[in-house]
């Protein structure tokens, strides 16, 4: 551990967040760990390395953003990914013909392709269930289950896992447990510290923030592991790039404010489509109804700026979409700019049909991607798009 590192963990992780990069660069003293381009590094003399010899392996840019990663979510390695499917598919690598993996039930739709499409060429297989039924977890192990695989909250229903419970059986049968953190951040929570083995992120959501950067983050615990994280990172070479790498900490920088609007802001207009006629259910953990709610608090600090929710009348959705104004009609989620989606055909169209329908991902499910905007002039947009919808399809 460098000795920023050992000053850093006495802070406070707002503190930790706004200095990332900062009082690193010995040379100049610069205040922004600068972009090192390069993508060669001279050699001081034979067998010997500055520690930096190509920019696959690695690159001083991106070597900050990955301390910074591990450091924040408690783990040993970061490694910093062209995209967050770039992270899946080297975390996937760890795998070889023959293995299962036990799955989150209610998973994004990328996820889901590469495990049924790409995957399952190479003889990897994945079980798909409520990773909370320990019992039913219990009943789908394979002597070849190799590792869980945990989103919480899940992508679009917001589903809660119990990560202590889940890590504490995982460790029973001796299974690598990855939890994808993408929704909370390390802000709100830490899964490696509840006993998870790897953590995923597609940082391209909140850790960047901005909708416009475009990476994944990979952090792991245990020398063994990160040792064999690293070999496939650099083997794979789905890296991210110097420019990206000073994007994302950039990003990273603002995180605790960020998320702390987010939060607020989707709780307020959550608890205010409860109320609205024409929305059938809302799913978000920080509601008191939410199934997942008790779970959420005992293992995270916050919740996330993302939530979903159905409208009464299939019908009421094109309208909806179209009259939206501040808000946009787009994918992706975690930006400052408020965003909405239709999962069944965006997000989540190569889940097939039944699985969508057995969990909920329906005709009438829209996930809203909460930003930092003013919550009056959002629920004022929300209020008069359900409004226009209405007129449309009532035909007032």
């Amino acid at each position: 551990m460098t000795e920023h590192n050992a000053k850093n963990e006495s802070l406070n992780i707002e503190s930790r967040l706004a200095q990332i990069g900062s009082v690193q660069e010995p040379v100049t003293g610069a205040i922004n760990f600068p972009i090192y381009q390069s993508t060669a590094f001279r050699h001081p003399a034979l067998g010997k390395s500055t520690g930096f010899d190509y920019i696959r392996t690695t690159n001083p840019t991106r070597a900050v953003l990955e301390q910074a990663a591990a450091e924040l979510e408690s783990g040993d390695a970061g490694f910093a990914c062209s995209s967050g499917m770039a992270a899946l598919q080297t975390i996937f690598s760890l795998f070889g013909q023959g293995d299962h993996l036990i799955v989150s039930l209610d998973l994004y739709g990328g996820t889901y392709r590469l495990l049924e499409r790409i995957l399952s060429k190479f003889g990897i297989t994945a079980s798909y269930i409520d990773t909370n039924d320990l019992e039913a977890m219990e009943q789908i192990r394979q002597d070849n289950t190799r590792a869980v695989f945990i989103e919480t909250p899940t992508n679009p229903l917001m589903m809660i896992t119990d990560i202590a419970a889940v890590t504490g059986w995982a460790k029973q049968h001796n299974l690598l447990t990855v939890v994808d953190n993408t929704l909370l951040s390390p802000f709100f929570q830490r899964p490696i510290e509840l006993g998870a083995d790897i953590v995923i992120h597609s940082a391209t959501k909140y850790l960047g923030g901005h909708n416009d950067v475009l990476a994944g983050l990979i952090i792991t615990k245990g020398k063994e592991l990160s040792e064999e994280m690293a070999f496939l990172h650099n083997s794979i070479g789905a890296v991210l790039s110097p420019t990206d790498s000073y994007q994302l900490m950039r990003g990273m920088k603002t995180l605790a404010l960020r998320m702390e609007r987010h939060e607020y802001n989707a709780t307020a207009i959550a608890t205010h489509l409860q109320q609205h006629p024409q929305i059938a259910q809302v799913y978000y953990p920080a509601l008191p109804d939410h199934p997942g709610h008790e779970v959420q608090n005992r293992q995270s600090s916050g919740n996330t700026g993302i939530f979903s929710f159905k409208v009464t009348d299939a019908r009421y959705v094109e309208p909806l979409l179209r009259h939206i104004k501040l808000i946009a009609f787009a994918e992706s989620l975690g930006g400052v700019e408020s965003l909405m989606t239709y999962p069944a055909i965006q997000t989540h169209a190569d889940i097939p049909l039944e699985i969508r329908d057995a969990i909920g991902v329906d005709d009438r499910l829209l996930r809203f991607s909460v930003g930092i905007e003013h919550v009056d002039d959002l629920i004022a947009d929300l209020d008069q798009a359900l409004e226009a919808a209405r007129l449309e399809v009532e035909g007032a």
